[in-house]
């Protein structure tokens, strides 16, 4: 069985491909779901994609991760710079996180700079658009494939 690999999306990027595309282009979530889910079948990964803008269905969705994935990919938008509550239930998982954002962080605004999911994730990915998910998922079914659980 092909190892479960849970892609989630945090506030406001249900809005991709319309909201400063100048910032995040122009595919939608959409694009971006139909992606990791050819990327990680070529891969051998089954990618689960999921959006939510609530705060505490990310973390109920972390919290399931626990027990039914191999790994999670998290593009947490505003609730990197924000919430201890999504880094403390990301900590709770034994298995490997990594971070994603389409835009470089470290280029932004200084309150972008700090993101707190970043100090429990394993790497972080950001300023390479969208194509960061598919660099994260090839990065996981590498160390998924080095390292089976």
């Amino acid at each position: 069985m092909a190892p479960k690999v849970l892609v989630l999306n945090g506030p406001n990027l249900n809005l991709l491909g319309k909201r400063q595309p100048e910032i995040y282009g122009y595919e939608t979530l959409a694009d971006v779901a139909d992606t990791c889910r050819r990327v990680g079948a070529d891969l051998g990964l089954d990618v689960d994609f999921r959006q939510s803008n609530a705060e505490y269905i990310l973390i109920d969705w972390i919290h399931e991760a626990r027990e039914t994935a191999a790994a999670i990919v998290i593009n947490p938008a505003g609730l990197s710079h924000t919430s201890v509550s999504l880094m403390d239930a990301l900590a709770a998982c034994a298995c490997p996180i990594l971070e994603v954002h389409i835009s470089n962080i470290h280029r932004r605004e200084e309150f972008r700079h700090l993101s707190h999911v970043s100090r429990v994730a394993a790497g972080v990915i950001c300023g390479f658009g969208t194509n960061g998910y598919s660099l994260a998922l090839r990065h996981l079914a590498t160390s998924l494939q080095a390292n089976p659980t």
